[in-house]
């Protein structure tokens, strides 16, 4: 249900902008009356824009932007400053041994920053990951809920063992890794792919990932189905390796999000809180691609201001849609379900 009412609310968004934009084609019904289809199909760019100083910028207009697809420009057809439109949200918190100095500070301040970011509309699910991707709560509203799900998450340490050298769950040369990749798809190619408006994940992990099922470019093809946008929060032990950063940029850079270094529990309050600001400080910019072939293919997008000293945070490119026309203002895009991965388990 939660789905449906979201998607009301962002197709009375844009529907006024898709109709006037869009040319429409009627095609036969089996005598049923024709049917109106439209030969292209609106795509979503959200956009946040920071200056110099990485202070956010909100008071751009339409024609301070520049959108490009595949090297051909773009004309913008529909624009707004999105401070409204329903956010979904998959907080995501790393639990393998190499978290346990900071998991208490993780669960203080990921439980305040959902109460700061979400608002009346607004869905969050919690899911933890280590060898498993657990599921602590799906999709709510409820406060308490989420705060209840935070708190549960708990360090994989079997036996209270000493740390080893390695990364990722420990004290058991069976249990090895942290199925980091495995998580990322299983939240938005199984969770996030049914909700509508702007989706996140946000991350709080050392980006070690170890023994997931799938790689780290099938899960970010799996987010860029579900136009999710991953937001990586890097807390991580020198002791362990210290982390990598390589793969928390590279998650948040091909989806559209942020990579933050967190070194300390004061950090990491203001991560989250930067976080909440970009959430809530986008621009929305709505185009009909000038290629309408529907090939399934990955389009890259690229979207700059005029004002070149500011810098631009959104998404890299969608994967165009696949078969016969769509309905009007049916997004492009879209995701398989993830059949080699058991669904996470709920705690």
């Amino acid at each position: 249900m939660h789905s449906l009412s979201k998607l009301a609310r962002v197709w009375l968004a844009v529907s006024s902008a898709a109709v006037l934009a869009v040319p429409a084609v009627p095609q036969e019904s089996g005598g049923q009356g024709p049917v109106i289809r439209s030969q292209v199909n609106l795509v979503n760019v959200f956009a946040t824009v920071r200056d110099k100083n990485k202070r956010i910028v909100g008071d751009l207009k339409q024609e301070d932007f520049k959108l490009v697809e595949d090297g051909q420009d773009q004309k913008i057809s529909f624009f707004s400053k999105e401070v409204s439109l329903p956010i979904t949200l998959a907080l995501l918190l790393d639990t393998s041994g190499s978290e346990q100095d900071m998991l208490g500070a993780i669960q203080g301040a990921g439980s305040a920053f959902l109460d700061r970011v979400l608002r009346k509309g607004d869905e969050a699910l919690v899911m933890s990951f280590d060898t498993d991707v657990d599921m602590l709560s799906d999709f709510t509203d409820d406060r308490a809920q989420l705060d209840r799900a935070v708190r549960r998450a708990r360090i994989n340490t079997p036996g209270g063992g000493m740390i080893a050298g390695n990364p990722g769950p420990i004290g058991n040369q069976q249990m090895t890794g942290t199925a980091l990749y495995d998580a990322i798809y299983l939240a938005s190619g199984e969770k996030l792919n049914t909700e509508a408006g702007r989706k996140a994940i946000v991350i709080v992990t050392d980006a070690q990932d170890e023994g997931s099922k799938v790689r780290i470019e099938d899960a970010i093809e799996s987010a860029q189905r579900t136009d999710s946008v991953i937001h990586v929060l890097l807390v991580a032990d020198r002791r362990f390796g210290g982390g990598n950063p390589g793969v928390a940029k590279k998650l948040a850079d091909e989806t559209g999000g942020r990579m933050i270094v967190v070194n300390n529990e004061k950090k990491l309050k203001e991560a989250f809180d930067e976080i909440s600001d970009e959430l809530r400080s986008q621009y929305t910019l709505g185009y009909y691609p000038s290629n309408a072939a529907r090939d399934g293919k990955f389009r890259k997008i690229k979207v700059e201001t005029n004002n070149h000293d500011l810098k631009v945070l959104a998404r890299k490119g969608y994967y165009a849609p696949k078969g016969e026309a769509a309905y009007l203002g049916e997004p492009a895009g879209g995701v398989a379900g993830p059949a080699e991965l058991a669904p996470a388990r709920a705690k």
